[in-house]
């Protein structure tokens, strides 16, 4: 199961409810695409500053490596080296970003699939109660709890699989 954190979108004005279709579900852990095709995945989720960032402290690494006069193999490893840190990073990047346009992380959802995860999260947000105006936050489940009864109903005293104490196993 995947694990996703969930943003919502700022609202355009005062007292307007936020537009489901509109939010962003950031998945936790390896992207292949971020370690395969590095500048255009950063292109193609319109992270800027990141872009900019890794154009930056590529072109000062690049300089450094030819004027110590490192091998082109050393150069080529050091791309793909940090190439695996954008891979492995690309989760915290776009949260990064989503968090400076002023999107709010709303919860967090897990699933098998994106469209699991959007599903579990959508159905525990319709049932919000108005009393529940407040979003859950990165630390409240996406699932509800089910409390349990201080007392349990059966008072044999028995815990396991046996049905009654002293039976026959």
């Amino acid at each position: 199961m995947s694990i996703y954190t969930v943003h919502e979108p700022p609202l355009r004005a005062a007292g307007e409810s936020a537009d489901p279709a509109r939010f962003v579900f950031v998945r936790e852990g390896f992207y292949v695409w971020a370690f395969l095709l590095t500048p255009l995945w950063m292109l193609w989720h319109r992270l800027w500053l990141v872009l900019i960032s890794y154009i930056a402290i590529w072109a000062v690494l690049d300089g450094v490596l030819r004027f110590v006069g490192a091998s082109a193999a050393v150069i080529a490893l050091v791309g793909v080296l940090i190439s695996l840190l954008i891979g492995l990073e690309a989760g915290p990047l776009q949260r990064f970003t989503l968090a400076r346009r002023r999107w709010r992380n709303v919860g967090l959802v897990s699933g098998y699939d994106l469209e699991d995860a959007e599903r579990r999260f959508f159905d525990t947000w319709v049932r919000r109660t108005p009393a529940q105006s407040e979003p859950p936050s990165a630390t409240t489940p996406s699932v509800p709890l089910v409390v349990m009864p201080a007392h349990p109903s059966d008072t044999s005293g028995v815990i396991g699989l046996f049905p009654e104490p002293g039976a026959q196993r």
